[in-house]
């Protein structure tokens, strides 16, 4: 069935072959001239294909002739209920169909306008016609039975039968579903668990936690979760995804460490996904799962990986709530059950302060990015949304770097958490090549330009980090003059459709070189970058080790190569610590900078002095105890 985009006023329930007869004046002069033959008026139609019973709107020449002042009446009538009741048919080919407005839905088979949303699949289409071909492209059928007129708006079944269906569904799917460990995995032996955690770089902490699946048949997710899963490309389960999904799935609150590219989001949406099975919505506006990012542009890329997972799935809808994009089509989707939002905290906050959604019934929180997400900037606002959520909840934290201090503050959030670290803790991607050149501000767009000129090194698309807005501009106009590529700019000052526009552009190769702010560093799944250049070093070396992260997705090699100078004194240690355990070969410039001595040595007396200090503990009370008194005599 469609759901249509705007809300119309539904036609009140009529008696089944009732006619209604079309009011027109008739003079009495015709009345009294039987001579002239009667003129039957032309018949007017207006069908609607969702409406179930037959209406007709009769008019016949032979109808007796109406007073003046019952015409009058009827005609009053006529007009109000035609306002009321006439509604636009469901298009049926995508040529009846516009073209979309910067900010609109579009069509997932042809680009027009997404005026509808497929009850199937639930993503944006633009007539039966495009309908029907992605129903066929996604294995539902032949996409014949779009043309059923079953199918169209205005099914005749009120919101509250429809629930009820819906309700039913679920709880069909409901059936209990509750993880345990599968008789493969808990026939292994404590040892060979560690081994297996060991060879695959998995560190756990916590009490309780559930040994990894090796295979997504493991969890025995009901069939068409397991076969949206083959769709998509999810055949054999990432590292991260082998560990936090059965922790995931038994409800324990979970805070993840793992490299860029590594598999997190599908690591957290399958629990998600499970939980929001077991319960039904109470109301149209209370989902039952968050989750939040820092950026559009990710929240979007989440939203179109949930819904690869949830096709077919009854009753199982999503909202993208973000910023800088139509606010009131977003308020009509929460009115169709939804069962998962992904949204930046900002529009949110927005949304939950008109009171067009509650936040009651959530029972699992993710919190994608937390490193940046508690840091000031958002920290404020994820703590506001967090106060609409039920005390009792789970919630999931990820990101690829998560610092000291952003760990003691999201460890506030979380109850009895489950620790997962995969790999190297906040370290660049092992996929990725990283190359550290010495360059000068004035010889940066040189180099650039000889790294697109250079066969061995350029591998289109490129993504080019810069440090802000103005400088995207003006470098993106400076490598398209001089090297003659397809050159794009992204950056937070264009408008969330252009930003769109670039974002799919990236992905189908149609750009050769993007040069990008930090809005694409972050969490998106750019799978054909293979060179990412850091023409600007970023501010952070957390922020470097997720840049670096776009040119190796999911087991992919890829080269990361970095300018840095004097302007980055202050990260010199960072990056050589950082850098120089890849086994990369680091700039002379770097290593034999009176900066970076100065740095080493204050590290080392930092050091010093904490072995001295140790921090007391039950163990080594005594021993302190007996040191202090030796240096008293």
């Amino acid at each position: 069935m469609f759901m249509p985009r705007a809300l119309k006023v539904k036609r009140p329930a009529k008696v089944s072959g009732q006619v209604l007869n079309k009011k027109s004046k008739v003079c009495e002069e015709e009345k009294n001239d039987e001579g002239s033959s009667a003129t039957p008026i032309q018949k007017e139609e207006v069908f609607e294909e969702t409406v179930t019973q037959d209406e007709t709107i009769n008019a016949s020449g032979e109808s007796a002739c109406l007073t003046k002042s019952s015409v009058l009446k009827d005609e009053e009538t006529s007009a109000s209920s035609d306002t009321e009741e006439e509604e636009e048919p469901v298009k049926s080919f995508k040529k009846s169909q516009r073209w979309p407005e910067p900010g609109e839905p579009v069509c997932v088979m042809c680009g027009r306008y997404g005026e509808y949303i497929c009850d199937s699949t639930d993503n944006d289409v633009c007539s039966l016609e495009c309908k029907a071909k992605h129903l066929a492209q996604m294995g539902m059928g032949t996409g014949a039975d779009a043309f059923n007129r079953k199918d169209k708006i205005g099914d005749e079944r009120d919101q509250s039968q429809q629930s009820a269906v819906d309700t039913n569904r679920v709880g069909q799917s409901e059936a209990v579903y509750a993880y345990k460990d599968d008789l493969f995995i808990s026939g292994l032996t404590e040892e060979q668990v560690q081994r297996i955690k060991q060879e695959l770089g998995i560190e756990t902490q916590g009490s309780e936690v559930k040994r990894p699946i090796l295979e997504f048949e493991h969890c025995d997710f009901p069939a068409t979760l397991n076969a949206n899963l083959k769709k998509a490309g999810y055949m054999a389960p990432t590292p991260v995804q082998m560990q936090m999904v059965p922790v995931g799935l038994t409800g324990r609150d979970v805070i993840v460490s793992a490299d860029t590219g590594s598999g997190k989001t599908v690591a957290f949406l399958l629990p998600v996904v499970v939980r929001a099975l077991e319960k039904p919505v109470h109301s149209a506006s209370s989902p039952v799962a968050l989750i939040l990012t820092p950026t559009r542009e990710l929240a979007i890329q989440i939203e179109r990986q949930a819904k690869e997972l949830v096709i077919g799935i009854p009753n199982m809808r999503t909202a993208l709530l973000v910023g800088g994009m139509p606010l009131p089509q977003q308020l009509h989707r929460l009115k169709s059950s939804i069962k998962i939002i992904i949204a930046t905290p900002g529009r949110l906050l927005e949304i939950l302060k008109q009171k067009e959604v509650q936040l009651d019934m959530v029972k699992v929180v993710v919190v994608d990015e937390v490193d940046t997400m508690l840091k000031m900037g958002f920290q404020q606002q994820v703590l506001e949304v967090l106060e609409h959520v039920p005390e009792e909840h789970q919630t999931l934290l990820a990101s690829a770097t998560i610092p000291k201090g952003t760990e003691e503050l999201a460890a506030r959030l979380v109850r009895d958490p489950v620790r997962i670290t995969i790999g190297e803790k906040n370290q660049p991607c092992a996929n990725v090549r990283q190359i550290v050149l010495w360059l000068e501000e004035p010889s940066k767009k040189k180099k650039l330009f000889e790294i697109l000129n250079d066969s061995k090194l350029y591998q289109p698309p490129v993504v080019v980090f810069v440090d802000c807005k103005l400088g995207a501009d003006l470098l993106c106009e400076a490598v398209a003059k001089v090297t003659g590529l397809n050159t794009v700019a992204i950056h937070s000052d264009k408008s969330q459709w252009q930003r769109n526009r670039i974002l799919r552009g990236l992905l189908e190769g149609d750009f050769e070189v993007v040069i990008s702010t930090g809005v694409l560093g972050r969490g998106l799944d750019l799978a054909n970058v293979k060179l990412v250049v850091n023409f600007d070093m970023p501010n952070t070396m957390d922020e470097y080790v997720h840049q670096v992260g776009r040119a190796g997705r999911l087991g992919h090699r890829g080269t990361a190569i970095t300018f840095l100078n004097h302007n980055h004194k202050r990260l010199f240690l960072e990056v050589v610590k950082r850098v120089k355990a890849t086994g990369s070969t680091l700039p002379p410039q770097l290593l034999n900078s009176p900066h970076l001595h100065e740095q080493q040595k204050r590290e080392r007396k930092k050091a010093k002095q904490e072995s001295d200090d140790p921090l007391v503990t039950k163990n080594n009370l005594i021993d302190i105890i007996r040191k202090h008194d030796r240096r008293k005599k």
